[in-house]
């Protein structure tokens, strides 16, 4: 069935705030073209043949978001969003639509995705780069799909961060949100126990069992469809949840039931203009014991207030 592509372009200087909207008009995640900082992302892997001439000319002060919509949803309702949350940003736009099957757009993520660094030990490797050198890092293979986390974005790598800081080893992991599974998989490559997922959308679901299995971790990862914390059960050493500033404030309220007494909760895919709103719903419950910003995003880990 074709879907419908719906190409944003906006500078590069608002592609945060844009991405924030965009990614509000789907559950399943977008992608996004942003080629300002190319070279230096090249740089940290020193794959610089990886790096073709058509991208090398590619304009810097721009950027693109695609977003896919489903042929069963409104796409007029969607580029009507769109325009006007845009234009109440005060961002400069232009939308283009067209038509592409689903096949063909999975395979077209492949020419905007190289493998990528994160932290101090790990890796993303898209699956066609098969002779990649990781560099002594854990190399996780994750390719670009239908849900959330390809770890491109901002808050996928302040919680892979944060991760890499909070496993000492042997943790059990819960993941709130978990799109592509790619935070679960990270902490037990890094040496956590076990690591279950939770996601509202069905395709982010299969897709993190999917990928489990890709890393050879599906005995140790494993998502099941939920809402939030709905469906778990347990005590859980580290709760990541990588999901928007009103998931985080709905969650917050209950989700310290779910945490031993000496967990660590990593909380991001928080803008910087909902950063406070998020302090102030969880202050009572939880001191913040790293505060971690990039480009705009905020990733909080905290602890239970010990009574």
């Amino acid at each position: 069935m074709d879907w419908t592509e719906i190409a944003v372009e906006v500078g590069a200087d608002r592609l945060d705030d844009a991405a924030a909207i965009a990614n509000m008009t789907v559950p399943y995640g977008i992608y996004i073209e942003d080629y300002s900082t190319l070279e230096e992302e090249v740089q940290q892997i020193a794959h610089v043949d990886l790096i073709d001439e058509e991208l090398l000319q590619k304009d810097r002060s721009k950027a693109k978001i695609h977003i896919y919509i489903d042929p069963e949803d409104n796409i007029g309702e969607a580029v009507q969003f769109l325009k006007e949350r845009l234009t109440a940003a005060g961002i400069g736009f232009s939308i283009d639509q067209s038509k592409v099957r689903e096949d063909d757009w999975r395979n077209n993520w492949r020419k905007f995705f190289q493998p990528m660094p994160v932290g101090e030990k790990l890796l993303i490797n898209p699956s066609w780069f098969t002779d990649t050198d990781p560099k002594g890092r854990l190399m996780m293979n994750i390719d670009p799909g239908l849900a959330f986390g390809t770890g491109k974005h901002e808050t996928t790598q302040l919680c892979m961060e944060a991760l890499e800081r909070c496993v000492k080893g042997g943790e059990k992991v819960l993941d709130v949100g978990c799109g592509s599974g790619i935070l679960g998989i990270a902490a037990v490559m890094l040496g956590a126990d076990s690591a279950f997922g939770v996601d509202i959308d069905e395709v982010a679901v299969r897709t993190a069992n999917e990928n489990a299995a890709v890393n050879h971790v599906d005995d140790k990862v494993s998502a099941i469809a939920g809402d939030l914390v709905d469906k778990v059960d347990g005590k859980y050493d580290i709760v990541v949840a990588n999901i928007v500033a009103d998931a985080i404030i709905a969650l917050s309220a209950s989700v310290s039931n779910f945490m031993t007494d000496e967990a660590v909760y990593i909380i991001s895919g928080i803008i910087d203009t909902r950063a406070d709103d998020v302090k102030n719903a969880i202050c009572d419950t939880f001191d913040i014991v790293e505060e971690n910003t990039h480009r705009g995003w905020y990733c909080f880990v905290l602890k239970k207030k010990q009574s």
